[in-house]
């Protein structure tokens, strides 16, 4: 594991305009199903508040789905919507500010029931208007900014990918018109809260069921894809990749934060496998976890500005404590992902 004084970088603070990190590192918006009914309570908020009490710069909380027939297909995942579920996260917001962190929460949509193609423009108004909603509600309850799902197969990723998206009006054909419904909602979401609320994207080549797609083959197409975003008003890429340290395209050592880092400007987010000796895939196919792994690949390309954030996903989830222990050396003590400890320490 890289000593403490390498991993200097990691401790930065980052600062874009309101939105001041006391470091580089992310907790990755991980699905729980721990809300019943859409109602986030008070074990979620101390979920939260424990990662915040440890040191985590930035919590990026589980999706949160917004008000629409199609937008959850699972139990138990939080709405953000609706009187009891907005109070639920207002205690969030509370508890983790109380302890010093900052969060934003992830606004999803799972993506239609059918596919994108079924959609009248009226019925994507009507979702589009929904995320601003959301949106709004998220700044009038005192978060830090919102992250927008726009990876993985869901919704704002199905217009993207041709493969889902074969419609012919103004959201569909080229890979730069499939950006339409996204600018969409990232443009409508702006104008709700206004030009100084932080907004973040997620994105990501891959999807769940086919891990080698492919939204764009080349940094020129990924530079013309990332247009429109950046033009509708997002602050912050979410670049998600399986494995950070993959390069994205032949030719260049960059991963995909890094490209959209270059060819945007905006800063992004890293994540995939860090701190852990595999991918997420092996714990679905196998059940098994993973064990952790050294941050000797993470930190160079922090340290070069390739990318300005480090999202923690399972290594975080199954250690609250995981980057005090990081930052203060302890690695010894680092719990190592597993079903067992996941299910100890939520």
């Amino acid at each position: 594991m890289t000593n403490t004084q390498t991993l200097q970088s990691l401790f930065r603070p980052f600062t874009l305009g309101k939105l001041s990190l006391s470091n580089r590192t992310v907790m990755a918006p991980m699905t729980r199903q721990k809300s019943p009914n859409g109602v986030p309570g008070s074990d979620v908020a101390a979920y939260y508040r424990r990662r915040a009490e440890n040191g985590v710069g930035l919590i990026v909380t589980e999706g949160t789905v917004i008000n629409h027939a199609d937008s959850s297909n699972q139990k138990d995942v939080p709405y953000f919507y609706g009187e009891e579920a907005l109070n639920g996260w207002a205690n969030v917001v509370s508890e983790v500010h109380d302890a010093g962190g900052k969060i934003v929460p992830q606004i999803w949509h799972m993506g239609a029931r059918g596919n994108v193609n079924e959609y009248t423009e009226e019925e994507i108004a009507h979702i589009v208007q929904e995320f601003a909603n959301s949106a709004a509600a998220a700044k009038r309850l005192g978060f830090d900014g919102i992250e927008l799902h726009g990876a993985h197969g869901y919704l704002i990723d199905q217009f993207f990918w041709e493969k889902t998206n074969q419609r012919t009006d103004r959201y569909g054909g080229s890979f730069i018109a499939r950006t339409t419904f996204a600018a969409e909602v990232v443009k409508a979401c702006r104008e709700a809260v206004g030009p100084e609320f932080p907004i973040i994207l997620r994105i990501s080549q891959w999807k769940g069921i086919d891990y080698s797609a492919k939204l764009v083959g080349t940094a020129e197409e990924l530079k013309q894809f990332l247009e429109p975003l950046v033009n509708a008003g997002v602050d912050i890429f979410h670049c998600s990749t399986r494995r950070f340290w993959e390069p994205e395209f032949e030719g260049s050592e960059l991963n995909f934060a890094g490209w959209v880092k270059q060819l945007t400007g905006k800063p992004t987010i890293t994540v995939g496998s860090i701190g852990l000796d595999g991918d997420v895939s092996t714990f679905f196919t196998t059940g098994s976890g993973s064990g952790n792994a050294s941050l000797d690949g993470l930190i160079p390309k922090l340290e070069n500005q390739e990318f300005d954030l480090v999202a923690i996903g399972r290594a975080l989830l199954a250690d609250p404590a995981w980057v005090s222990k990081i930052r203060e050396g302890r690695v010894e003590e680092l719990i190592p992902f597993t079903p067992q400890s996941v299910q100890t320490l939520y």
